[in-house]
């Protein structure tokens, strides 16, 4: 007999992680590895109990289930994410995609999909339930430019300046110089930037810039 596959339950509302766990143990097939409240319960957990399998919600405390995602693939590669949430917006999918997630439903699935996307998500494949494959597919299919001003919202004007520059490879005195700026102000931007991007250094926000479009003005 094959092992069952180990899923770690990731929601902040208790009814619901009941609803899974009682799914999850109706299943021959699946067993619950451990829950979690918590962005950050989320990414402890699945370092120490290492599920197969993680069902997160976006929605949650302290650390979004977006960004719970990207350390988990940081340190865990392996573990497949399936995103399990009632956030369903352009946004929201494709930024739990960029985090490394394998799939994405929709909350009010049936059980039976529910199930079956853990299958799909625990052997490597990637799959989204039927109303976000059709927005994928709406999307992809509908040309459209992205402004400057819709890229990495959380940041204010004149940082999306500075990371685009930054993304050209200029540095701080060749950046202050081109904005009439002092270096110090660029300086304080640039970390003010790396904050909000949660990258750890100057290369990293490049490689966050040039993946969203930034920076490639000269064909670089």
């Amino acid at each position: 007999m094959t092992e069952p596959i180990r899923v770690l339950i990731a929601d902040d509302n208790p009814r619901f992680r009941h609803g899974l766990r009682a799914l999850l143990r109706s299943a021959t097939e699946t067993e619950v590895a451990g829950e979690a409240s918590t962005g950050e319960e989320a990414i402890t957990l699945a370092d120490r109990l290492q599920p197969d399998v993680v069902l997160m919600d976006i929605k949650m405390p302290d650390l979004n289930g977006v960004e719970a995602t990207r350390r988990i693939m940081a340190s865990s590669p392996h573990i497949g994410v399936l995103m399990l949430t009632m956030v369903e917006d352009d946004d929201a999918v494709f930024a739990a995609m960029r985090a490394g997630a394998r799939g994405y439903l929709v909350k009010g699935a049936l059980k039976a999909e529910v199930l079956r996307a853990i299958r799909a998500v625990s052997s490597g494949e990637a799959i989204f339930s039927p109303s976000i494959a059709r927005r994928l597919i709406d999307y992809f299919s509908v040309p459209r430019s992205v402004s400057s001003d819709q890229l990495f919202p959380e940041l204010t004007v004149r940082e999306r300046e500075i990371l685009r520059l930054i993304a050209e490879h200029l540095t701080n005195p060749e950046i202050a110089a081109r904005l009439s700026l002092s270096p110090k102000t660029v300086r304080n931007v640039a970390s003010s930037i790396f904050n909000k991007l949660q990258v750890t250094d100057r290369a990293e926000a490049i490689v966050r810039a040039r993946d969203a479009g930034l920076g490639r003005s000269s064909g670089t």
